[in-house]
């Protein structure tokens, strides 16, 4: 058994797990999954080796309302038996005084996470297309189902004036300051100014690649990462998509690393928007608002990142190094989001 694993109490988790998870046998084995920039992620095994994901938040640093494992655990509780595949949930622990702050436990989805290029490249090129095909047919069939029939009533108010109100304040508290702050405040004001009619369903809120877990033939398999999802403008997760969607010869943005639809076999950003269109019916062509819109709400996110990494909230999984190399460049995060106002014809 592991003692000595950021955020993690083992022996007291591990005696929680006996009481409250049916089967679950000790000694237990914890090892910290790589790879989560916000929510720390172990896999647990137990001693008849079944495989678990445990989740809980950083150990400091964390924001208000980002890292709620209660709401992960509803959103992913009412997933099951949609055609939205997920890890099958099974225990949630709301007593922060097992191991400093409430953590859910899933069963652990074998397959593979589309987190860099040389992840993409494992797969076929017939693997690729299907996974960009079918990646798109999950995030249609979530985006079908009814809020309130799943148990998920949410707010009324506007998705885009509650998001936007919320990263703002957490840019805030993450201490961004100076010529940084002052662009994070501009695309906010010219984001707010432009906010487009907005419809209701269910809203991941970080669906992509990364957040996906892929069978060998490209099937998705699991979504993962759930903390933000919420009641929304369904255009909310497809202009994420977009905005993360990079083309085949398209340069990444500064300092990033070519993206996994980079790879030959995946779909372009248009094929994948038209494909959405078709199997929903919604209008795309307003696309350009919403990836301006998560630019910015992803550089909001990442500040908060930044920060958590800065203070030593995170275990060290080597992002530290980029943080603070992209820091000594003095890149400016809100700059794409800038760039995509500009592109959708807003400044």
């Amino acid at each position: 058994m592991s003692s000595t694993l950021t955020g993690l109490d083992a022996a007291r988790v591990e005696d929680w797990l006996v009481a409250n998870l049916p089967g679950f046998a000790g000694p237990a084995e914890f090892r910290l999954v790589a790879g989560g920039r916000s929510n720390l992620t172990y896999r647990v095994t137990d001693a008849a080796g079944r495989g678990y994901a445990l989740r809980r938040p950083p150990v400091g640093g964390v924001l208000s309302t980002a890292h709620d494992m209660g709401r992960e655990w509803r959103f992913v509780s009412a997933m099951v038996g949609t055609g939205v595949p997920v890890a099958t949930p099974r225990a949630h622990c709301a007593d922060p005084a097992v191991t400093g702050a409430e953590f859910t436990v899933m069963d652990f989805v074998d397959g593979r996470v589309l987190a860099g290029v040389a992840d993409a490249e494992a797969l076929s090129p017939q693997a690729r297309a299907r996974a960009g095909e079918h990646l798109v047919e999950v995030l249609a069939a979530l985006h079908a189902l009814d809020p309130d029939e799943r148990g998920i009533p949410g707010s009324r108010r506007g998705f885009v004036e509650r998001q936007l109100a919320r990263w703002h304040g957490q840019v805030r508290a993450s201490g961004v300051e100076g010529a940084e702050l002052a662009l994070f405040d501009e695309v906010h004001a010219v984001l707010a100014a432009h906010v487009p009619p907005e419809t209701r369903g269910i809203v991941h809120g970080d669906y992509r690649p990364g957040n996906l877990s892929f069978a060998p033939d490209g099937t998705v398999v699991a979504v993962f990462d759930w903390e933000l999802s919420t009641t929304g403008d369904p255009m909310a997760d497809v202009g994420y998509l977009a905005a993360w969607w990079q083309d085949p010869g398209e340069p990444p943005r500064e300092g990033a690393e070519p993206g996994v639809t980079t790879v030959p076999g995946f779909p372009t950003r248009a094929r994948m928007l038209e494909h959405y269109a078709g199997l929903t019916g919604r209008d795309v062509s307003g696309v350009g608002y919403w990836i301006a819109f998560h630019r910015w709400r992803s550089a909001a996110i990442a500040a908060g990142v930044r920060a958590r990494y800065l203070s030593g909230a995170m275990a060290d999984d080597g992002y530290l190094d980029r943080v603070r190399a992209d820091q000594a460049a003095g890149r400016l995060l809100a700059a794409p989001a800038e760039e995509a106002l500009r592109s959708a014809g807003l400044t």
